[in-house]
């Protein structure tokens, strides 16, 4: 118990009925039946060994689970207390906290300290605190605090009682399409409201969007978010890919200047194939090849993959994901728009416009290269190919005309 001199004993055994349930050892109501023996026998052992008297869990899972809970509580930050670590990536260690001054619970990320001595590492964390601290919204996960303590390098921010859309993609789920809209509504709204306070997210995938257990989905992770109009970050940045190659915009790919919201919606556009097909858009054997595919590759439409989805998601997530970012959405609030028609069991606007315009401007082009009529046609006699041409051509502006007219009528 000396290691976890931190946690008071009742602490001590509530973190691990916690982290027992989490871990799938036990069911809450198993647990909760061992609390209440310990209570009543007024056992000193400790709720661990009442589990492993019960056959719940083995004294190496005992001793594991102690030792996460002992690298919580050996680091020092003032105004928290360390609970538990609750994950650790590349570049921080993330632990449950309880926030002292409020008696709150957060989450902590903490820069691991062979990072501290690095400056860039150390203003990309800063600039994740100052990114976050912009954002006010019930889609993203709230920034607390941002600070170093003890040449500790930590960022408090609002804790999140749930799992990411990763956790439930690793388990081989496929989400149905009225769920995953339901979903990428959420985050794309909250993608909105960052972009409209000039911030680009670049970072958009299932391990950084969080699922409540109300049902509430939020955006995380602003850890490569910058100010869109910084050019200096920009030109710092030239040449480099930054973001996860499975979900990663072409322009991210080839590190240029200019990244904008698109990036984002492009991500997203990944990320709702990934749901709603149970694979990635682009695979292959390493990073750079997945890349490469990225940027030269065709997109198998999600509708061709999974056919119960409709033909207007299919069209949403091919512009989502158009190569070029001019070929996207033009804004957060459009692809909103067809989300929500899709949803709605509705065309996408957008999304249409954009194919018809695209059939139409395909057929004039073949028009064009076709060959010259032979020279001792009539020139005043039209061709079959003519006519033919000049038909499909007012049959798609009609059709275009009639998905303005009813999205007008609706």
């Amino acid at each position: 118990m000396n290691s976890n001199q931190n946690l008071a004993k009742p602490a001590l055994d509530t973190e691990i009925g916690r982290m027992v349930v989490e871990r799938n050892l036990a069911t809450s109501e198993e647990v909760a039946q061992c609390q209440a023996e310990l209570r009543q026998q007024n056992n000193q052992t400790g709720l661990g060994q009442i589990l492993i008297a019960k056959g719940f869990i083995t004294q190496r899972q005992l001793s594991r689970i102690r030792g996460s809970l002992e690298e919580a509580t050996g680091q020092q930050i003032p105004g928290y207390q360390l609970l538990t670590k609750l994950g650790s990536g590349a570049m921080a260690t993330v632990y449950k906290a309880r926030q002292l001054s409020l008696d709150r619970l957060v989450a902590i990320k903490v820069l691991p300290p062979r990072y501290s001595e690095n400056s860039e590492y150390v203003e990309r964390f800063y600039s994740e605190g100052r990114a976050a601290a912009k954002l006010n919204h019930p889609n993203i996960v709230q920034a607390i605090d941002v600070g170093e303590a003890n040449g500790v390098h930590y960022f408090a921010m609002e804790f999140v009682e749930g799992h990411t859309l990763y956790d439930e993609l690793a388990k081989g789920k496929v989400f149905g399409e009225e769920e995953a809209l339901r979903i990428i509504l959420q985050i794309a709204k909250a993608l909105a409201h960052a972009h409209e306070r000039g911030l680009i997210h670049r970072d958009v995938k299932p391990k950084n969007i969080m699922m409540t257990r109300e049902g509430v989905v939020k955006l995380a992770d602003m850890g490569l978010a910058r100010l869109a109009a910084d050019e200096q970050a920009a030109q710092a940045e030239a040449g480099r890919a930054f973001g996860t190659p499975y979900y990663i915009s072409p322009e991210q790919i080839r590190g240029e200047l200019n990244i904008d919201f698109r990036a984002d919606i492009y991500s997203l556009g990944a990320t709702l194939y990934h749901l709603v097909t149970g694979q990635v858009p682009f695979d292959a054997t390493t990073p750079a090849a997945v890349m490469h595919r990225h940027l030269k590759d065709h997109l198998v439409p999600p509708d061709h993959l999974n056919t119960s989805l409709s033909a207007g998601l299919g069209e949403v997530v091919e512009k989502m994901m158009a190569k070029r970012p001019q070929d996207r959405y033009a804004s957060t609030h459009d692809l909103i728009q067809d989300l929500e028609l899709v949803a709605a069991g509705q065309v996408p606007l957008q999304a249409r416009k954009a194919i018809s315009a695209k059939d139409l401007s395909a057929l004039a082009h073949a028009q064009v290269e076709e060959e010259e009529p032979p020279a001792q046609a009539p020139a005043s006699e039209l061709s079959i190919s003519h006519i033919l041409f000049y038909l499909l051509l007012t049959i798609l502006g009609l059709s275009v005309l009639a998905n303005i007219l009813q999205a007008v009528w609706h």
